[in-house]
């Protein structure tokens, strides 16, 4: 589980599994982390006692309930970290689905703007004799390259927000204190 068994060994368990070109070929290779489940792990052990756990059997929860009713909602700022990592690895993943999808309407938003990057691209064996006419594509694609940073960033720093409260307090979960 922490290292993978390379591109062709996935690739094949994928197209065994019939995932090739569905959206789940995008979500399930990358929907576990080891290195997320210990910090989330670490997070709810070092920060919720057992005695809540004890509280809760007197009373007669269960297991399930403890989780959902005491757990979660104490681990706000892991959850929502983790799930920060998580949005911000699906969304500048671009290498699975070229080797999952064939399908165009299932490409992310990151193969359009890579596509459109690569057609706007200067050719410099093209010699355009009109200096003013080079100078007017050369800054036509720079305002394209640019123009595409801001839309692929622009979800994330929407998003950023709302988990910021956390994420100061999340960041430091995995350090090591001492």
């Amino acid at each position: 589980m922490l290292v993978s068994g390379g591109m062709i060994p996935s690739y094949l368990n994928m197209s065994s599994l019939g995932l090739l070109n569905t959206v789940w070929a995008m979500l399930l290779p990358s929907a576990m982390s080891v290195y997320n489940m210990v910090v989330a792990r670490t997070f709810i052990q070092n920060n919720i006692p057992n005695e809540l756990l004890e509280a809760s059997q007197i009373d007669g929860c269960s297991d399930a309930r403890f989780f959902v009713s005491v757990v979660l909602p104490l681990s706000k700022a892991v959850i929502s970290v983790i799930s920060l990592y998580y949005a911000v690895a699906h969304w500048n993943s671009y290498f699975n689905a070229f080797l999952y999808l064939h399908s165009t309407s299932l490409y992310p938003l990151q193969i359009f703007l890579r596509e459109i990057l690569v057609q706007n691209q200067f050719d410099a064996s093209m010699l355009y004799e009109d200096a003013e006419m080079l100078a007017q594509r050369q800054g036509l694609q720079e305002l394209i390259k640019y123009s595409m940073i801001v839309v692929s960033t622009l979800p994330l720093l929407c998003l950023y927000p709302f988990v910021q409260k956390f994420f100061s307090k999340g960041v430091m979960i995995g350090s090591l204190k001492g």
